[in-house]
């Protein structure tokens, strides 16, 4: 696929990486030529320097031909006129572009061919306001990502010593829980994956994702780990874009207080949302952290543009009391040296965004990719379509279908019903199948798998 990323920094970077490493022509334009350099530098890439939005950019970037559009500069405007270029003067299939504002994104209408013509809209303000939506949602959890609108979701949890089922092998699940039906899809031990089987013995510390149906997640994390208390109170520091929307989303079923340094946002924070408390000054003040009463806190959430200042008052907070700290670290080296000592759960907005645009990239049907474990594998969610003759797939048991090497099928969503998958699950049309990957090199396989065959045309 030939495809013209619009960006060179964080998210246009990693989205490069990705999808260089799986044999696509891949050009990046950007202005910054030391990033463009340094991107070249690395990956079998070209690169254009230049602003996206102007024609000649465009066509020398390889517009005239290009099958995808893929624009994340740091400017909304950009972004958009970029996407109305492409398709007026190329034609481009295909047109993604990162949309921060919410001025635009409230607006309906706004956003098709007769206007301005984005196929795909990403707002990854929006995408990480869910993703610790989530988290907060499950006390425990290191990951939660939703499958079929929600029909189904996958956990990462770590396990406790003195968990039930430490120290137990993994086909004793189905005992502790007669009733209740679930997969392991991965296991992370000491950093390595490990491919779960029957036999598998779960150990103290182990990273384990599972999936099941949204009913039976709280079931299975009780397996793995103490189950927490709810969260009741919760303490924002930075009342930016994210701030105002996890906020706004989450302060009706908790107590939710925001500190914010900037005199002029406070008092617009404080006129839009209901209930939250808003404070002023800095999150690493530690006598308002005191007064505030921190070691109330059940979770303290640091999501300023910052990540050295969030890194500090996280560590401030935690050793004032905080029950648990979230971290929103834009710098993907930061996230695994912070992630699992003082920081409790440090959150890439990169890695939650780079999900969402590569589900569009795919090839074959597929509706989601997320990155499990800061981008150490995948978990896929693709559509079967055709019948026995085109598909590789459809009308097959689960132990007949010749999966790339590393992969496994965690479950199967049939209409409303979550099927966890076993060897004798027979997989329809229409079935969305969820697949988990430990080697991403063999996507392109599993792309395959769900392309369908002239046969169904």
């Amino acid at each position: 696929m030939k495809i013209i990323i619009l960006g060179a920094g964080q998210v246009g970077g990693t989205l490069a990486e990705h999808l260089a490493s799986e044999a696509n022509d891949i050009t990046v334009v950007d202005t910054d030529t030391e990033r463009l350099r340094n991107l070249s530098d690395r990956l079998d890439i070209r690169t254009v320097a230049g602003r996206g939005s102007f024609p000649t950019v465009l066509r020398q970037a390889g517009a005239d031909d290009a099958d995808m559009l893929v624009a994340v500069t740091n400017s909304d405007e950009v972004n958009m006129i970029a996407c109305q270029v492409a398709y007026t003067l190329f034609s481009t299939p295909t047109k993604i572009a990162r949309v921060r504002e919410a001025a635009y994104l409230t607006r309906s209408g706004l956003f098709d061919n007769e206007a301005i013509p984005v196929d795909v809209l990403i707002s990854p303000e929006q995408v990480v306001t869910n993703y610790i939506k989530r988290l907060i949602e499950y006390p425990g959890a290191l990951q939660v990502l939703d499958f079929a609108e929600g029909k189904a979701q996958l956990v990462g949890v770590r396990a406790y010593y003195g968990g039930p089922l430490v120290g137990h092998e993994l086909r004793q699940l189905r005992q502790h829980m007669p009733n209740v039906d679930t997969r392991v899809a991965a296991i992370y031990r000491r950093g390595r994956a490990i491919l779960p089987q029957g036999d598998t013995v779960i150990e103290a510390d182990d990273e384990v994702f599972f999936i099941a149906a949204k009913a039976h997640i709280r079931a299975v994390m009780s397996e793995l780990r103490r189950m927490e208390d709810s969260y009741k109170r919760i303490v924002i520091a930075g009342g930016g874009n994210i701030g105002e929307r996890l906020a706004e989303a989450i302060e009706s079923r908790y107590q939710v207080k925001i500190i914010e340094m900037s005199p002029t946002r406070c008092r617009y924070l404080s006129e839009s949302l209901e209930s939250t408390i808003v404070l002023q000054g800095s999150a690493s003040d530690r006598d308002l952290l005191v007064e505030e009463n921190i070691n109330e806190a059940d979770i303290f959430l640091s999501l300023t543009n910052d990540d050295e200042a969030n890194i500090m008052s996280s560590l401030l907070a935690k050793r004032l009391g905080a029950r648990k700290v979230m971290t929103l670290i834009n710098n993907p080296a930061y996230v695994d040296l912070v992630q699992g000592g003082e920081i409790d759960i440090a959150i890439s907005p990169q890695l939650a965004t780079i999900g969402t645009l590569l589900a569009h990239v795919r090839r074959g049907d597929i509706v989601s990719v997320h990155s499990l474990r800061r981008g150490a594998a995948e978990a896929i969610e693709a559509i079967a379509h055709g019948d026995a003759k085109s598909s590789k797939v459809v009308g097959r048991m689960i132990e007949d279908i010749a999966l790339p090497p590393g992969t496994t099928i965690g479950a199967i969503i049939r209409d409303e019903e979550v099927l966890i998958a076993h060897d004798d699950t027979r997989i329809e049309s229409g079935d969305h199948v969820i697949l988990f990957l430990v080697d991403k090199k063999y996507i392109r396989d599993v792309e395959r798998l769900f392309q369908v065959g002239l046969a169904f045309f």
